[in-house]
């Protein structure tokens, strides 16, 4: 019977190996649900424990999405790709193809930020704020084998499925502050460790509820519709207006990248908290 661990270590293999070319939840309540690695201003380091909760099918806790990183008004937007996650018309994927088409140096440069990424959404505790319940943690796939889940694979090699509700382990996570070269402070992660074995909770009844907890990433991130991501493939900036509802398009909203023009928060944009730190926890793309 395959188990979780096996589900694990397939998924790794597989994506380590060489290759080619409307939510459900109030703010407040999403607010909550992010768990992230970032540091706060005047942290230099510092660390986080999580407990990554197993699956009620055994099969891997590490979700595999695939998301767009942008920079809008000079903020970075991570936005869900419909071409790669479930097959629909994508306009910055087509945006992307088009540009890698010419043959063009300039325009394969410029499509380098329209292409989409694959990145990782995974369930766990925050031993901090436990209070919380159930939180997502996303994190970027490194195709040089340096990131987070390559920090993580390890330990569950050695010491088996760290999701065990009975037997598992915590993790916990070392963080440092790095700066880009344009002198922009970010996260990074350091290190990956375990604990020593324990139950989930010490309370069996918590331990069963956060297990049977059936949200889902999807209660948590957002996925801008069909228009948005259209109008972002013109070199526009949607604008939200809070009194339809609705994202506002055209000439109303346009703007190029990194320009100077009022941000398009909507409510969603402004859960985020990595929406306005550098495109990853962790350096290049």
């Amino acid at each position: 019977m395959a188990t979780s661990l096996d589900a694990v270590l397939a998924q790794y293999e597989k994506n380590t190996k060489p290759t080619g070319n409307g939510n459900s939840i109030n703010r407040e309540d999403r607010l909550k649900k992010y768990f992230t690695t970032i540091l706060l201003q005047g942290e230099t380091s510092g660390r986080r424990r999580i407990r990554i909760l197993p699956t009620p099918d055994n099969s891997s806790p590490f979700k595999e999405v695939w998301f767009h990183e942008v920079q809008v008004n000079k903020e970075w937007l991570k936005l869900y790709d419909p071409g790669k996650n479930d097959n629909e018309p994508s306009p910055l994927n087509d945006l992307y193809d088009e540009l890698m088409s010419t043959g063009k140096a300039q325009d394969k440069e410029l499509a380098n930020q329209y292409r989409s990424r694959k990145f990782y959404i995974v369930k766990v505790i925050d031993r901090d704020n436990e209070a919380d319940g159930v939180k997502f943690w996303r994190f970027k796939h490194n195709y040089k084998n340096e990131g987070v889940l390559d920090k993580i694979i390890p330990i569950w090699r050695e010491k088996g499925d760290v999701t065990d509700p009975k037997k598992g382990r915590d993790l916990i996570i070392t963080l440092t502050k790095s700066k880009a070269p344009n002198g922009k402070e970010y996260t990074t992660i350091q290190s990956i460790m375990h604990d020593d074995p324990s139950p989930l909770h010490k309370e069996a009844k918590i331990a069963e509820e956060w297990i049977a907890d059936e949200m889902t990433w999807d209660d948590v991130y957002s996925k801008k519709p069909y228009e948005y991501l259209e109008a972002i493939s013109r070199g526009e900036t949607p604008r939200w207006d809070s009194g339809t509802g609705k994202y506002v398009y055209g000439d109303e909203g346009s703007a190029e990248f990194g320009g100077n023009n009022k941000s398009s928060k909507d409510e969603d944009d402004e859960l985020d908290p990595q929406h306005n730190e550098l495109p990853s926890e962790e350096l290049p793309f």
